[in-house]
Parts: C-alpha cells; structure tokens; sequence
C-alpha cells in the first residue's frame, strides 16, 4: 500500500498482498532487457492485461488529478499501486480515431479512421483500414485469448465488428453515443451485442460492462491460456445519466452543487465504483499478481457539460491541451513500482508496442506507437523527443468536412483549432494554458513545424477512409 491510497475492502486488500508475494516467490527477480524494438522480459508466466479505456473522462475529473468536489477512490488507488503518467495523450480529442490507435499503435487517420464513425454515412468520418493488424491479432498468436467488453466504436457491421478484427469474445455496444444508459439504443438502434447476435439486457449500461467484466474474470481463473481484456466503459460520455441513488448521495453531500455537475460528478462516482468492482473480482480470482492494470480515456472533458480539464485549455473536441491530455496509470504488481511518477510524454498509440512488449507478442508491420515498459518498469535513461502528430476529421458548420491539426515538438505546440482559423504556436513549458500565440514572434520554428505537419498531413490524406460504397455516391 502506499501513502497516496484510499482504503479499499480489506478482501481485495489482502488478495492483492497475497497474490503479489506468490508472485515474487514464484517468479524470483524480473529480469528486462533492451532492444532496438523495446523492452522484453524474461517471466516465468506471460501477464494478463486488462486495459481499461473510459469516455470523455477529464483531466481534472479524478480526485488524484486535482478534483475537490467528487470522490473517485477506486480509480486513485488503481494509479497510486502503479506509475501515474502526468503528460500522457490521447490521440485524437474524440472517440474513434484513439480507439483505433490504441488498437493498432498507429496515428488514427493512417488506418482510415481520422474521425468519428457513425451510424448514417453522410456523418461518418472513417472506415478501418482493411490491412491494419489489431492488437488481438498480434496477442492471439502469441497464445492469448482476448475479449473486449464495452464499447467498440469502430464499425457497425461486418468485417469491421470486434470478432471479425481478431477478437475471441465481444459483449458490449457497436456503436458510437447511446441515447440512454438504459434503454442503449442509438438513433432506435440496438446496437447491444454478445458476439455477433444481438441481445436487449436489463441495466445502465456501466453495471452491465462491469457485471461482464467481473463474469469473464471469473471465468479465467483456472484458464490454460493468459488473456488481454479490453474493457471500454461509455461512461462518462453524454448523455449524463447517472443512476438516481448515485445522483441522490452526490446532491446530498453537496447541496450547492451546480445541477449539471452534479449530474457528472454522479455518473464519474458510478463509474469508479464498477472500476472498484473490477479490481475486487481480479483480487478475489487469485489473478491480480500477474496482471497488468492499464487506465486512460479516450480524450478530454467535454466542458458543456459540466467536465473539469483542470488547469488545461479547452476539452473534448479541441486541439487545446483540455481536449487532448488525459488521465493514465499502469499496475504490474511486482514490476512496476507502486506510488511512481512520469513525465515523459507518450500517446494512447503507444499502448500497443508497451503491450506487445510486456507479453513478448512480435509483430513485424511498422507502427508509429513506442514502447514505454522500460519507463514503467523505472529502468534508467531518457527516451529520445519525438514529433508527435493529432488530426481530426469531422463534419458540421464547424468543421465542413475539413480536418483540424496539432503536433509537439518537444514543448512547442503548434495547432489549427479550425480549419477556417490559423496556425497557432505555444510553447507549453512556460506557457501551459496556451493563452500567448507565438506564430509571427517565432517564425523559425514555426515554419519548421509547419512543413513537419504538413507532411503528416498529406500521410494521412494518402489513406482511404471512406468504404468503397461511399466512393461514387451522388
């Protein structure tokens, strides 16, 4: 236990002290080393992972990140009993494009998925890349059984539905939003699935994934096979439906609070309790020593609704810091040291080769994404600066179909928040809230990042995102 943790139930408690000595008896000390690819490990037996990806979860929406009017216990403890990462990334400030780089370690609009997929075509800005190799492809031949509970969001029908993308199991939601956490429709659609056939449970749509979750775990406890558990809640993600009793302890305990915070604070509370509820079953089934623990969003707040980005600029759907910068935090019991900090900078792509790593999966295909198990398992040495690159595609008055852009340079951040607005440079090391535009003070460096986005820019206009269908419509 460390001093920044909440009490927990003394059952998962001890579980988790338990499991993690066995660990250390049976696995004697970790021994890692570096290759050019990244960090592999010799164990005595491949880690399970969870990844556990939430929706519109704002940086300063957690208790641990700053938070003073929700209480979010089970989420602080989940980063506290590992490494918390102060600078980490989605890669886009909506949902499809970060799922799709999560799931395949590379910039979003590079495997045909630089915005939003929804349910009529006209308002959809994306279509997987038939050739991208999803992360269950890679794990499944490296002997993992994978499942994904929750949220997929990058395709509604065949071949782009979780099982058809090498997934062994799929119980959640194929689409996008859901008009109501009960009822879990989308434009009268039900989009609820066990596999491939479509089901209508009873429930809010955050104890259902939870109940799931809980219900595969269960299940693993004496399987031959080590899995990869992709769990992608909805929430918070409009619309804000917390459960009434939720709702009710949140207006009881602070009367004055805003009705559309509260509202939020609740469904955040919610979620935190399922994410509580997980933890407590992975304790209970014994699995919890060898079992890495990853927890991030999808990108930031949405601030209209009540979200809290902390000290950032913005929130969801925003190239400002509010839209992009998230919560994470990483737990291997055992390997990566409870209660540590980093403030290196990675992005949600980068999940995918630290995965890999983690579980000596190879794969051969380029990636954008990089490795930071070395970071989360504290080995010595800075990792080189890279240029990193955000894009989205979206429709609407706003947008017209067009793209808005960003990218790091070390801590200069150029971005075009509008397609019908400029360029704008910041440099986030004296300047973090982005209020000071230094595009005409620093022409050098503006012009040098101007022609590196540009040129990730036309990568990524290279890359199909239409389906085929689309491509001759009238």
């Amino acid at each position: 236990m460390t001093r920044h943790a909440p009490s927990w139930s003394v059952s998962y408690g001890r579980s988790w002290l338990r499991n993690s000595l066995h660990a250390c008896i049976a696995c004697g000390l970790l021994a890692a080393t570096l290759a050019v690819a990244g960090a592999t490990l010799d164990a005595a037996e491949p880690p399970n992972v969870i990844c556990i990806l939430v929706d519109d979860l704002g940086y300063g929406d957690l208790s641990s990140y700053g938070a003073d009017d929700l209480r979010s216990p089970h989420i602080d403890r989940l980063i506290a009993s590992g490494m918390r990462f102060d600078n980490f990334y989605a890669n886009c400030p909506v949902c499809s494009p970060t799922r799709a780089s999560l799931l395949t370690g590379r910039y979003p609009e590079l495997v045909g998925v630089p915005g939003v997929i929804r349910t009529h075509p006209e308002n959809s800005w994306g279509e997987l890349a038939p050739d991208a190799v999803l992360l269950p492809e890679v794990l499944g031949r490296a002997g993992y059984q994978t499942a994904i509970v929750g949220k997929w969001h990058l395709g509604l029908a065949a071949p782009n539905r979780p099982q058809d993308r090498g997934f062994d199991l799929f119980h959640g939601y194929l689409g996008d939003m859901m008009d109501d956490y009960y009822n879990h429709r989308r434009h009268g659609i039900n989009y609820m699935r066990r596999g491939d056939a479509e089901i209508d449970p009873t429930g809010h749509a955050t104890d259902l994934f939870t109940e799931w979750s809980c219900d595969y775990l269960r299940a693993q406890r004496d399987a031959a096979k080590p899995f990869f558990l992709y769990l992608a809640y909805n929430a918070p993600h409009t619309p804000i439906q917390p459960p009434a009793d939720w709702l009710e302890k949140v207006t009881r305990r602070a009367p004055n609070m805003p009705p559309q915070r509260a509202a939020l604070v609740a469904l955040i509370e919610h979620l935190d309790a399922g994410i509580g509820q997980i933890m407590e079953t992975l304790g209970e089934t014994g699995l919890a020593s060898n079992t890495i623990v990853i927890f991030t969003s999808d990108n930031g707040g949405q601030s209209n609704v009540g979200a809290n980005n902390g000290p950032l600029r913005d929130g969801k759907q925003s190239m400002y810091e509010g839209g992009l910068k998230v919560p994470f935090g990483a737990v291997w019991p055992g390997h990566i040291t409870a209660g540590t900090r980093n403030d290196t900078i990675a992005l949600t792509m980068d999940l995918f080769p630290t995965i890999c790593a983690a579980v000596r999966a190879e794969f051969e295909h380029p990636i954008d994404g990089r490795s930071i198990l070395p970071l989360l398992l504290g080995q010595e040495g800075a990792q080189p600066e890279r240029d990193l690159f955000f894009h989205r595609r979206e429709g609407g008055t706003r947008y017209g179909g067009l793209t808005i852009n960003a990218m790091r340079r070390g801590s200069w951040k150029l971005l075009q928040n509008s397609p019908f607005a400029p360029l704008e440079l910041y440099n986030l090391a004296s300047d973090p809230r982005e209020e000071k535009d230094l595009a005409t003070t620093e022409p050098k460096r503006f012009n040098e990042m101007s022609a590196a986005l540009r040129v990730q820019i036309q990568r990524g206009g290279a890359v199909p995102w239409q389906p085929t269908t689309r491509r001759d419509a009238r």
